[in-house]
């Protein structure tokens, strides 16, 4: 299995380098993958930083891309969507948002006001 790093992924999701983009292209689309959850956030900090894309922009490729049938995990995919769903919809950071997803399977304990509303 294949571990992809943040800018692999970059590569494949913009195209700002063509070959590069051919060649994440053919090993993403060929192999099976793993992608860290720490490395969708990268991804989405680097997309929203550097490369300005709108959120909503960033959740329908990352939603694309995860839901690849050769993509695993470590985290069930579906906790890493409905993570995605809030990001777009809530003034939070991707993280916080990842931890409001997983208050379905664990208790989140935090002192931040807006992620409390969050998790409840």
């Amino acid at each position: 299995m294949i571990v992809l790093d943040a800018n692999y992924i970059l590569r494949y999701l913009i195209d700002d380098n063509h070959v590069r983009y051919l060649k994440s292209k053919e090993t993403i689309e060929s192999n099976a993958c793993l992608v860290l959850n720490e490395v969708v956030a990268e991804v989405i900090y680097v997309l929203k930083g550097v490369y300005k894309t709108l959120r909503e922009k960033i959740v329908q490729s990352l939603i694309d891309f995860i839901e690849m049938e050769n993509l695993s995990m470590h985290e069930s995919k579906e906790i890493l969507v409905v993570a995605l769903k809030l990001y777009e919809s809530k003034n939070l950071d991707f993280i916080d948002c990842y931890l409001c997803a997983l208050k379905e399977k664990h208790t989140v304990k935090t002192f931040d006001k807006k992620l409390m509303k969050c998790v409840g």
